[in-house]
């Protein structure tokens, strides 16, 4: 058993013990050896049923919209640095209280895909050692994001003439099947009745064809402007392999760009697309 496990087993079982919480959010260890799997710990008996190691990817926040987790007063969740952004992106949009939540923090050195590849969101990160929680398990690691691995293939597809580029998604986006695996699987997408599902008026054509596909992508993209925290959950959950987060990395660069804002660092700011300054920089727009 790693030490992270260990201290996370501990504090779980601690606050469980001691009604601090009704329920605790980690991984457990999957069907397979190099899979885990979500679960909601509720006894203090059952806490050995946390793990946490390299295949721990699951953004585990997405679980706190979901009924069976909004009835609690009180929930313990495991957090990564990264998924901590998206509590914070949750937390700034009045999702989710910061008091109904305990943040049981774990360092990490990074996570593998199912290939056994580091993620882009791991070369990228900078937050290896969480900087909002409320326990923290594991020994401090100094993380040395790499932006230019952030950005590159976004740079590679600005470098595209814009009927390259409109070619490139019409390939990516005739293979989406609509089966919305990528807004299930985003903690950000928090309608409790997507547009996409609306048909009075209907804005977006549900049949997977060109049109629809591209309206559905495209207006889920516009949506996470701002928001979007990159824990690539989307990307990962997506059966066809459409590159999605080339288009909310993009999102994320325009943003930066024209608000000096990224989204998931600080509870307390707005982000820049549900506010506005009257001396807010327009030079980009006007």
């Amino acid at each position: 058993m790693s030490d992270r496990t260990a201290g996370i087993r501990a504090i779980a079982g601690k606050w469980l013990q001691d009604g601090t919480v009704e329920a605790v959010l980690g991984w457990e260890q999957g069907t397979y050896r190099d899979k885990t799997a979500p679960v909601l710990v509720r006894k203090a008996e059952e806490v050995d049923r946390l793990v946490f190691n390299e295949r721990c990817t699951n953004n585990l926040m997405t679980y706190l919209k979901r009924d069976p987790v909004r009835s609690l007063n009180t929930v313990g969740i495991v957090a990564k640095g990264c998924d901590i952004k998206a509590l914070i992106g949750l937390i700034q949009e009045s999702q989710v209280p910061r008091e109904k939540v305990k943040i049981l923090a774990v360092t990490c050195p990074g996570v593998r895909n199912a290939d056994g590849k580091r993620p882009v969101k791991c070369a990228a990160c900078d937050v290896n050692t969480p900087v909002f929680y409320d326990e923290i398990v594991g020994e401090k690691i100094a993380s040395n994001p790499d932006r230019a691995a952030r950005f590159r293939d976004v740079e590679a597809l600005e470098a595209m003439t814009p009927e390259e580029r409109h070619r490139f998604w019409r390939e990516q986006f005739d293979k989406c099947i609509r089966c919305y695996a990528c807004r299930q699987a985003c903690p950000l997408c928090i309608c409790s009745r997507c547009i996409a599902e609306k048909n009075q008026p209907q804005w977006i054509e549900t049949s997977a064809h060109p049109r629809g596909n591209f309206a559905w992508n495209l207006i889920r993209a516009y949506h996470l402007a701002g928001r979007c925290i990159e824990c690539e959950a989307c990307e990962t959950a997506c059966p066809a392999d459409i590159p999605l987060m080339l288009l909310n990395r993009y999102m994320a660069k325009v943003v930066e760009q024209s608000f000096g804002y990224e989204a998931g660092k600080d509870p307390q700011t707005q982000p820049p697309l549900r506010t506005f300054k009257l001396d807010d920089d327009n030079s980009f727009i006007l």
